[in-house]
Parts: structure tokens; sequence; C-alpha cells
């Protein structure tokens, strides 16, 4: 198996490792699971999850893969790229979730690009159960030599403190 990349995927760490691109309302928190009003996501291991708020709250990391000892025969040969992500809201109060992935060259150009439409949760017609994204990258070209993961949201209520989604669980994998 692959070793994730990410580095702090469910806030162990509080927030170290992520860079902040999007900090409103009460910002960025790193809770337990299962939280007010929450569930556990049952992923081996996982007790924490991060939180939003009441306005866009994003973080995103970014993987330099020479420096993750990824040759770039290797990374020319287009392995597979996967990419997962566990989010959900709470059952007393909606929110929405996005995330973006590119794989970028030398430069930091884009090559290809995931970006599934952001997501809304209504607590009154939707199950607060942890819900899983994931993507695999392939036939992408040669060239890769970074990968930025950036994920969030927040609450759809405006409502001050911490009702915004909760992510958790991050990964992104090289196959070589």
């Amino acid at each position: 198996m692959a070793k994730n990349l990410l580095k702090n995927p469910s806030g162990e760490e509080l927030l170290d490792f992520w860079e902040l691109t999007e900090n409103g309302g009460s910002q960025w928190k790193v809770e337990e699971m299962p939280g007010d009003c929450g569930s556990d996501c049952g992923l081996d291991g996982v007790t924490k999850y991060f939180a939003t708020s009441f306005e866009l709250c994003l973080k995103r990391q970014v993987i330099d893969l020479l420096a993750e000892d990824y040759s770039s025969e290797q990374l020319d040969a287009q392995p597979p790229v996967t990419v997962e992500d566990w989010y959900c809201g709470r059952s007393d109060c909606g929110c929405m979730y996005q995330m973006t992935v590119t794989l970028l060259d030398e430069n930091q150009e884009v090559i290809e690009e995931f970006k599934p439409d952001p997501v809304t949760h209504d607590p009154d017609s939707d199950e607060c159960s942890w819900k899983q994204v994931s993507h695999t990258f392939s036939e992408y070209g040669p060239g890769l030599r970074f990968i930025t993961f950036e994920h969030g949201g927040q609450d759809t209520k405006f409502w001050d403190g911490w009702f915004g989604v909760r992510v958790t669980g991050s990964s992104v994998t090289v196959e070589v």
C-alpha cells in the first residue's frame, strides 16, 4: 500500500502542515470525534476532525513529489494518483463541502484538476453520516512534480461557531 503524502490528515497535530487559504468566521478548529451533533467516521485510528465555520474555510497542502523521493522517471511514467477525503455535516445545521486537487508540473502549472461540484448538506433531508470522495488520476501525461490538495467549506445558516462541514481522513497516494 502506498503511503499517504498528506501530513496531519485528521488533525492529530492541530493545523500543522496546512496552509489556511480561507479562514473565515470563527476560523478552522480541530475537534474530537464524534463532536456535537455528529457521528464517528469509522476509519481506523481517526479520532479527530477539522471543523469549519460560518464563513468559507479552506486549507491546503502542496506536495513536492521529488522531495518525497519519487524520481522524474517514475513520475513521467504517469503512475496512478489517488485522492480521498471524508466529510460530514452536523445534525442541527446545513453545510457546504468542496475540494480541489491539482497535478502540477515543475513550474507549478496545472496538468490536470479534480474539482467536483460543491456538496450542500441539509440535515432535514440528508443523513449526518460521513461520506467519502475519491478520485484516481491516470493517463495525465508526463511532467508531474507537485500535487495540491485543498478542501473545506462552511455552514449554510451563518451560525457563530463551528457548525460547518467537518473533514478528516484525507489522503493522496502515488502508486509507483
